[in-house]
């Protein structure tokens, strides 16, 4: 027996009281037809019959709901004899017995379903022509051909059931199929958020290998070798005879501490801007568009879009940078008259665009973008990003940076 669906709860409680129902309806016009259809003699033994149902269907409410496959064979089988002994006395009595063409395929095996609607076919074929026996010939002929008919009917019904049985069971498997897949898709975007999200881990951790090596070779180029002359300058002080030439060489020695303090501060500077110390991203670009707009000439216009959230200090000196030398090369190269610097906040990126309606170039036959944007590119890879250039000649230039959104206590 198949799983129950809420929409078969009405099936079920038609199939539950069904019988017992139709059984009080033959039961009342029977009664009202005996004495044209029946005789005396005929009285004592359906009345019996009827008892007889009245209590087999009484059992079966009262156990029926948890019955095995056996004892629902065992009541249909003995439901469907009463039914015909009934109808024999009384024709009337074939509203109890059309009970079996709704439930034989219920109650019986499969191979025994077609059966038990042939037997019902046979007590409505007798009540349709006439009762049983038949009187006559010609009311044993009627009697096959409305067996044939009620047959046939019952057949036809039945495959039909079975057809809508089978497609509601492809159903229920394609909607397991169906809900299967979904999970497979959904544990398939989980692994790939998760590894996303170890590739943007990856790459960030690879911009930071490669900011240490360049800092290391900075320290090594400038400030190490400044350091190295300040000692030998200061040494060879130490050992000058002539007052002159020692004060010469500690003024070489304080030019080259000048120098290298001056390195110092702009290797810090180019870790964490300077104007993002005390501002956020959005504060910030505001800061930069505006003195930018004034040293140019250039209106420009700054836009946030979306919810503001804290940006940890390396996403935001990436996309201060990229800005800085977006605007840079609008200002030296695009002659525009009107620039717009839009943020963009979203659920899992961040991005900047600059857009101008300065001169643009052929993006085909400078395919490297030309203006910097090797550089900008490589900020952004280094974070996990993109930048994107769209332009034309005379038609203007629109960068775009889009990169991982990677939130200030995520990171820490």
């Amino acid at each position: 027996m198949t799983t129950a669906h809420p929409s078969d709860e009405p099936w079920d409680r038609f199939y539950m009281w069904g019988p017992s129902t139709l059984l009080v309806v033959a039961a009342i016009v029977s009664a009202a037809t005996a004495t044209l259809v029946m005789t005396p003699a005929e009285y004592v033994p359906a009345s019996a019959s009827a008892v007889a149902a009245v209590c087999w269907e009484g059992w079966w409410l009262r156990y029926g709901g948890a019955a095995g496959p056996t004892a629902r064979a065992v009541y249909f089988t003995v439901r469907t004899a009463v039914a015909f002994a009934l109808s024999w006395f009384n024709p009337f009595f074939a509203f109890y017995a059309c009970m079996g063409y709704f439930d034989a395929h219920r109650m019986l095996p499969e191979r025994w379903a077609r059966a038990g609607i042939f037997a019902t076919a046979l007590s409505l074929a007798g009540s349709q022509s006439g009762g049983l026996p038949p009187k006559s010939p010609m009311m044993w002929v009627g009697f096959g051909a409305l067996f044939v008919i009620n047959a046939s009917i019952a057949t036809v019904m039945f495959r039909m059931g079975e057809r809508d049985q089978v497609l509601a069971e492809e159903r229920i498997d394609s909607i397991a199929e169906l809900e299967r897949t979904n999970r497979l898709l959904a544990q398939a975007l989980s692994e790939n958020k998760a590894l996303h999200a170890q590739l943007v881990l990856r790459a960030r951790e690879a911009g930071i290998d490669d900011e240490r090596r360049r800092l290391a070779a900075e320290i090594h180029d400038t400030l190490a070798q400044d350091l190295t002359g300040i000692v030998t300058q200061l040494q060879a002080s130490q050992d000058a005879v002539d007052p002159v030439v020692a004060r010469r060489h500690v003024d070489r020695a304080q030019a080259l501490a000048r120098r290298s303090l001056g390195g110092a501060r702009r290797s810090v500077q180019n870790l964490v801007p300077q104007a993002l110390e005390q501002s956020s991203l959005g504060d910030a670009l505001a800061q930069v568009v505006a003195t930018w707009s004034a040293e140019f000439g250039v209106r420009a216009e700054f836009t946030v879009t979306g919810t503001v959230v804290p940006l940890h200090d390396e996403l935001g000196a990436t996309l201060l940078r990229i800005t800085q030398e977006a605007l840079t090369n609008v200002g030296k190269h695009a002659a525009a008259e009107r620039v717009g610097v839009t943020v963009s906040y979203m659920d899992d990126e961040v991005s900047v665009d600059v857009r101008d309606d300065g001169c643009g170039f052929d993006a085909a036959a400078d395919p490297a973008g030309g203006f910097g944007l090797r550089g900008m590119q490589s900020r952004a890879a280094r974070m996990g990003g993109t930048v994107n250039i769209e332009t034309e000649p005379g038609g203007g230039t629109a960068v775009s940076v889009r990169v991982p959104l990677e939130r200030e206590e995520a990171a820490s």
